[in-house]
C-alpha cells in the first residue's frame, strides 16, 4: 500500500504538520501551505509551533523525504490528499469556511481520476460533501464518487501537549464509499499506533468531532457558573471540587478561560448547524455565552478586590501572566486574555502582559496588544495569572507587587496563600 499511495497534506499548522510528519515515516509525502516563509523555515528544520521538535522534523526531512512547498506543482502526482486548514468563526461568531473553500481549490487544480480527498478540518455535518466537495468538483471538472473520492477523519490535535501526540490518540475515520472507507482507515491504522474507528459515514465522523469539544465546552461553563455562585457565598470553587471528584462518576471539570481553535470555536459550527433544520440550541449557546463572559468576569473581579482593598484604580499599574489560549505553548489563536485586557483597559489603567511562549508580534497584529517576553522589573498594583505556564511555578508573585495589592489566580496555579481570589 505504501508503494502506492503518495501523500498531500494541505496546511502545515498545528494539526497539518504533525500529521504529515507522521505519514512521511511509512509514505512519500508532501506538505503544502501557502506560506512560503513557513515552509522555508520548516525546510531548514524548524517549526515554530513547537509542535514538532526540531530533530523530528529534521529527521523527517533528511531520513524520510519530507518536503513541504508553497509551489503547488510539487503536489501534483499527489494521490492521496488530506486537508488540515483552520475552520475559525467570523466577528459574529459565524463559521467562516473561507480556508476549506481555499483548501478545496487547490486541491480542485491538482486531484486526478482515482485519487482521494480527505477532511480533517473541524466542521458540522455535511460540511465536506454539501460544500467542499462541489469546490473540488467545480475545479477539477472531476465527478465526485466516480472520477474521485473523499473521506473525513477529524482531527484530535492537543496543541503542546507532547504526551497525547498524534498517533497516540485514536482516530476517527471514514469515507465516501464503504470501500474508500476501508481504505483511509488502512492508511491512517498503519502510522497511529493507538488505532482507529471507521464511521459508517462522512456526516457522523463530522458530528462526533463537532459534539466532542461542545461537551467539554458545557461542562467547564457548568464549573464557570459554580466559581461565580461560590464566589458570592465566599467559598472555594477548587475546595468543593475537591471535595465532589471523591465520587467515582464526578467528572473533573474545573473553570477557567475558554479560547483556542477548538472549544471555543466548534459549539458555533454545531449551533450554525442545529439552527439551519429550524432548531435553536439553547444549552450549546448558553455554554458559549457563559464562557465567552468569563475574560470580562476575571477583570471585573480583581478591580472589585482592588476597590475593597482602596487601591487607587485609576492609573494603576496591572500585570497580567500569560497571553496563549493555553499553557506551555505559543498558541494565541481565540485567546480569552484579549478579553481580559480589553475589560480592564476600560478603567483607564496601565497595563503589563508578560508570557515568555507567545510571539509579541503575533499579538500586536491578530489583537493590538502589546506584551512582552521579558519580566518586568516595576511593581504592580495587581497581578493577574491568566495561563499556568511552567515557568510561572517558580515565580515568587508576591515579589512583583507592592505593599498594597491584589493578586487574582485565573487557574489555581499559585499558592492560596498568597492570592486575594480565584475562579
Amino acid at each position: 500500500m505504501n508503494k502506492d499511495i503518495k501523500i498531500c497534506v494541505v496546511g502545515l499548522g498545528y494539526v497539518g504538520l504533525p500529521l504529515a510528519r507522521l505519514f512521511s515515516t511509512k509514505y512519500q509525502t508532501v506538505g503544502f501551505d501557502m506560506n512560503a516563509k513557513r515552509c522555508e523555515a520548516l525546510m531548514a528544520g524548524h517549526d515554530a509551533t513547537l509542535e514538532v521538535a526540531d530533530d523530528i522534523l529534521q529527521d523527517a526531512i533528511n531520513n524520510h523525504g519530507f518536503v513541504c512547498t508553497a509551489d503547488i506543482e510539487k503536489i501534483k502526482d499527489c494521490n492521496f490528499y488530506v486537508v488540515a486548514v483552520p475552520t475559525p468563526v467570523d466577528e459574529h461568531n459565524n463559521p467562516d469556511l473561507t480556508p476549506l473553500y481555499g483548501a478545496s481549490t487547490t486541491v480542485g487544480k491538482v486531484i486526478s481520476k482515482g485519487d482521494i480527498v480527505v477532511y480533517e478540518s473541524t466542521v458540522y455535518p455535511g460540511v465536506t460533501e454539501d460544500e467542499c466537495i462541489p469546490v473540488v468538483e467545480k475545479v477539477s471538472g472531476l465527478k465526485f464518487n466516480v472520477d474521485f473520492f473523499a473521506g473525513y477523519s477529524p482531527e484530535r490535535i492537543n496543541p503542546g501537549d507532547k504526551l497525547h501526540t498524534v498517533e497516540k490518540i485514536k482516530k476517527v475515520t471514514s469515507g465516501s464509499t464503504p470501500e474508500i472507507g476501508k481504505l483511509v482507515n488502512e492508511v491512517y491504522s498503519s502510522v497511529i499506533v493507538a488505532g482507529t474507528h471507521l464511521a459508517p459515514s462522512m456526516k457522523v465522523a463530522e458530528a462526533a468531532k463537532v459534539i466532542e469539544n461542545s461537551q467539554r465546552d458545557i461542562n467547564i461553563a457548568f464549573v464557570n457558573e459554580l466559581s461565580k455562585i461560590f464566589t458570592k457565598m465566599g467559598i472555594d470553587t477548587n475546595d468543593v471540587l475537591e471535595a465532589a471528584a471523591t465520587k467515582w462518576n464526578f467528572l473533573p471539570f474545573k473553570p477557567g478561560l475558554v479560547g483556542g481553535h477548538c472549544i471555543g470555536v466548534d459549539p458555533y459550527y454545531l449551533a450554525q448547524c442545529a439552527m439551519t433544520y429550524g432548531y435553536n440550541p439553547e444549552i450549546i449557546l448558553a455554554g458559549r455565552r457563559m464562557n465567552d463572559g468569563m475574560g470580562a468576569y476575571v477583570a471585573d473581579q480583581t478591580i472589585k478586590l482592588m476597590l475593597k482593598k482602596g487601591i487607587q484604580v485609576l492609573n494603576s499599574h496591572i500585570l497580567i501572566l500569560g497571553f496563549t489560549f493555553k499553557e506551555n505553548c505559543p498558541d494565541c489563536r481565540n485567546t480569552k486574555v484579549a478579553d481580559i485586557v480589553k475589560a480592564l483597559k476600560e478603567y483607564n489603567l496601565n497595563l503589563n502582559i508578560y508570557d515568555p511562549w507567545a510571539n509579541p508580534a503575533i499579538a500586536k497584529r491578530e489583537y493590538d496588544i502589546d506584551i512582552t517576553n521579558e519580566l518586568p522589573k516595576e511593581q504592580f498594583d495587581a497581578v493577574i495569572l491568566a495561563v499556568s505556564h511552567r515557568e510561572f511555578a517558580s515565580l515568587d508573585v508576591t515579589k512583583l507587587v507592592k505593599e498594597h495589592h491584589v493578586i487574582y489566580d485565573v487557574k489555581g496555579f499559585l499558592n492560596r496563600e498568597t492570592v486575594d481570589g480565584r475562579l
